[in-house]
């Protein structure tokens, strides 16, 4: 079966394209599994005498598909049902990006995946196929952090600097600066983090206890519900430095949709009103996105910054990034946010995150097959930055 998929691949002639010119291009592909999303990112670097550096205007994003696997209302991510759609959609969405890029499959110069962090069934999916892919076609193979990838592409299509990161998604929530070093070892530092709850895993709790849509996401459908009422529901606000605590808001809003439900039990219609799931979802973005943004602006501070940069599922949202945009013209700085293409777990991010690390690292041997494997804890602040 699987050998049937690469000779596919191997031996199919694109209509109307042209051979790629490995002289001029140098291509990257990216498999990024880690969560419900599976996705593939393309990217084409021009080789010249002037990328013997990195250079973003030399790359080009040609492809930057990907699939979500989408639960029932009412349900999270089931890991083995997730895995199952990964393995349904990885070689479909392969076999898309290929076409959209114009190119075959032996053309690929490197291959990059999604070491970690995430859940462990879903990574696994990735780096079996990008492990495959590079021994198939005899191709250096880089794994990437799935953290480092999120503000890696948010530089590449902001253009930041060296931004305080605000990195909240369903699995992660911290708040992160360049620690640059004199003796070269730089590594990102993480300032602020939850102690507890992940933003993201919070509002996917909620969502369910509400049982909003979880298409396209239940963060959005929570955003969508939030913009339809102002009344302010009191919730716990913790924070000790710069970490975070969301269990306390958590279990309260929790506590208040169970005590809703009993008064409705008996009832003909004994549905939640509609006012109440909406202020619901706006006391709880109020409430979240303040503690944010309050932890942001203390790393400002202790960091000397004026530009934030905005990654992870949860920075699509626009009323985090209003707030943020608010507390940066106080202080007359710069906010550099994206939106779902790049923001949300995708393929592009992988490949590019990838690119950078292999040409900085590249005379070193440690992309042997053996050692390109996964893991479900992966900190950001462990990883190694050799580039700029």
């Amino acid at each position: 079966m699987a050998n049937n998929f690469f000779d596919k691949f191997h031996q199919t002639k694109l209509n109307n394209i042209s051979e790629a010119n490995e002289n001029n291009n140098f291509y990257v592909l990216g498999i990024e599994s880690s969560a419900n999303k599976i996705g593939v990112g393309i990217l084409k670097v021009l080789l010249n005498e002037n990328t013997k550096k990195e250079n973003k205007d030399s790359i080009e994003i040609l492809s930057n598909v990907r699939a979500t696997y989408t639960p029932p209302p009412g349900q999270g991510v089931i890991p083995v049902d997730a895995a199952e759609h990964h393995r349904e959609n990885i070689f479909k969405l392969l076999e898309k990006a290929l076409k959209e890029s114009c190119i075959k499959m032996e053309n690929i110069n490197l291959f990059t995946y999604t070491k970690g962090p995430g859940m462990g069934q879903l990574l696994n999916v990735g780096c079996t196929v990008a492990r495959t892919l590079a021994c198939y076609y005899k191709k250096p193979l880089v794994p990437v952090n799935h953290c480092v990838a999120h503000i890696e592409m948010g530089r590449f299509v902001t253009g930041a600097i060296n931004p305080v990161v605000l990195y909240a998604s369903g699995g992660n929530t911290q708040i992160i600066n360049r620690n640059k070093s004199q003796n070269g070892s730089d590594k990102y530092k993480i300032f602020g983090e939850t102690l507890d709850v992940a933003v993201g895993n919070c509002f996917d709790k909620i969502a369910r206890a509400l049982n909003l849509d979880n298409y396209p996401s239940p963060g959005l459908s929570i955003e969508r519900k939030a913009r339809e009422s102002k009344l302010y529901i009191k919730l716990p606000y913790s924070m000790k430095g710069m970490d975070m605590s969301f269990s306390g808001i958590l279990s309260t809003i929790l506590k208040l949709i169970e005590e809703e439900k009993e008064k409705i039990y008996f009832k003909e219609t004994n549905k939640l009103k509609e006012e109440f799931i909406c202020s619901i979802c706006y006391s709880l973005q109020e409430t979240v996105f303040s503690i944010l943004c309050e932890a942001t602006e203390r790393c400002l501070s202790y960091v000397g910054s004026e530009e934030v940069l905005i990654v992870g599922g949860v920075g699509c949202n626009l009323r985090l990034q209003e707030m943020i945009t608010n507390l940066m013209s106080q202080r007359k700085g710069k906010v550099h946010a994206m939106d779902e293409r790049y923001c949300i777990d995708n393929g592009a991010m992988i490949a590019y995150t990838g690119y950078i690390q292999w040409l900085t690292q590249k005379e070193q041997d440690f992309y042997n097959l053996s050692d390109c494997t996964f893991t479900q804890r992966f900190r950001t602040d462990s990883v190694k930055i050799t580039w700029e």
